[in-house]
């Protein structure tokens, strides 16, 4: 049976599927701290000949039907789903495992409607930055005693950890990096870029004609926000320090690449689809973009030579982390939805999920192995433990409004870097109570 959520709480939820962070409390201390401050996980893979996962023991305290929620449209990310949900029903008697297809721009409102009507899943797939928002609100059931994920990159866990608590488990992650041109950059006698100093200094070499020698993402959402916030992280401040000596060094990066005439204004319009477009067709000699490209780049444009790297760093290497994450219900068949779940994430079972989606396991003994061979997909597991999550905060939508308004404003000329970095600090510090 459903665990009915009281009345004032579904008002919170309804209010913020609108604004998404207008509510609950937060602290400093709930703030991402740059991954490669963290330790790095040291955990050993598996042998490579560990004996296949057994089935799914379900206990009596497991058992009944389980419903999912899941936003993914494309047909092989539901396919590799159905695949293991079908799977984990024939490997056991007790539990059924269904799922339900909820259209993205309806997901956060379904979430909302089912909790007023007490009708939500026993598991949610949501994207990462969100995960904090809702577990603030008491939907997510926590299972930091319950699950285990101390082999897991420390951005992943993050995203899933409030105040402490673990209120989810990572699906699967993704990360960003810098592609580029091997031939633009040999034509202009450039090496790869490892620096912010190196990147402006190719960035311009390799700016002629109708090319620009470097872009990413800059759009006035957390698209934009995602792609920019590496600056700010390589500098050692995190996501809440934006008006600091590191925050309004990474605007001042950004204005110099713009006023080198490297770097298109127009990028504030540019998905990261249309970044990559802009770099299959010969417009980019570099851009900051992500793991789920490399499918499409290998089948459009297979004779064009391009390779990846870290992004070029300040004081230290940095990623945005990208993903999702699975949820327990609260009040749902916790029990069997965490037996699932325990299934979900063995070995065998994640590496036919990642393999079929795109996606970098989030457990790092996974992880190390997964793409052996693939030096490109190695530079993005490799920097995975560099990679940040955003927030975890349930405010964190707000938060990623006023930074991406800063970069904006300072990409565009409307503001100096150090009056966009106050703007964006007086936001950010009334959200989190300073």
């Amino acid at each position: 049976m459903r665990k009915r959520i009281f009345a004032t709480l579904v008002s919170t939820i309804l209010l913020s599927s609108v604004l998404m962070g207008c509510g609950g409390s937060a602290t400093v201390e709930n703030a991402a701290v740059p991954a490669a401050d963290q330790p790095k996980q040291e955990a050993e893979a598996p042998a490579a000949d560990a004996p296949a996962a057994e089935p799914v023991a379900a206990s009596d305290d497991a058992s009944g039907d389980v419903t999912i929620w899941y936003y993914w449209e494309t047909a092989g990310h539901q396919e590799a789903l159905g695949h293991i949900i079908q799977e984990f029903n024939t490997k056991q008697d007790q539990i059924k495992v269904e799922a339900k297809y909820v259209p993205f721009a309806d997901f956060k409102k379904q979430l909302s409607v089912g909790a007023s009507a007490g009708e939500l899943p026993d598991i949610v797939i949501l994207d990462n930055p969100d995960h904090a928002s809702y577990a603030a609100m008491g939907i997510f059931a926590d299972i930091t005693d319950r699950f285990d994920v101390s082999t897991y990159y420390p951005g992943p866990v993050n995203s899933c950890t409030l105040d402490g608590r673990l209120y989810g488990v990572p699906f699967g992650s993704n990360d960003l990096v810098l592609f580029y041109n091997e031939d633009m950059l040999a034509e202009a006698g450039c090496e790869v870029p490892t620096t912010w100093d190196e990147l402006l200094d190719v960035a311009k070499k390799t700016t002629k004609n109708n090319v620009y020698g470097f872009a990413h993402c800059a759009l006035q959402n957390e698209e934009g926000t995602f792609n920019f916030l590496p600056w700010v992280w390589s500098t050692g401040q995190t996501s809440y320090e934006i008006n600091s000596e590191g925050g309004i060094k990474a605007l001042e990066f950004e204005k110099s690449l713009v006023e080198s005439g490297a770097f298109p204004k127009e990028a504030i319009n540019w998905t990261q689809g249309d970044t990559m477009n802009q770099f299959i067709s010969g417009n980019l000699a570099m851009m900051i973009n992500g793991t789920w490209q490399i499918p499409t780049m290998r089948s459009e444009v297979p004779d064009l030579k391009w390779n990846v790297a870290p992004i070029p760093q300040d004081k230290q290497q940095a990623s945005g982390l990208g993903g999702e994450n699975y949820a327990v219900i609260a009040g749902g068949n916790e029990e069997a939805a965490i037996a699932f779940l325990q299934y979900a994430t063995e070995k065998d079972t994640c590496l036919y999920m990642m393999d079929h989606m795109g996606y970098i396991s989030s457990d790092s003994t996974i992880a190390k192995d997964q793409f052996s061979g693939d030096p490109v997909y190695q530079v993005f597991v490799d920097e995975m433990q560099y990679a940040n999550a955003r927030g975890p905060l349930p405010e964190w939508p707000d938060i990623s409004d006023a930074i991406s308004l800063a970069f904006n404003k300072v990409i565009t000329g409307e503001s100096e870097p150090a009056d966009a970095a106050a703007e964006a600090q007086a936001t950010i510090d009334s959200i989190i109570g300073q």
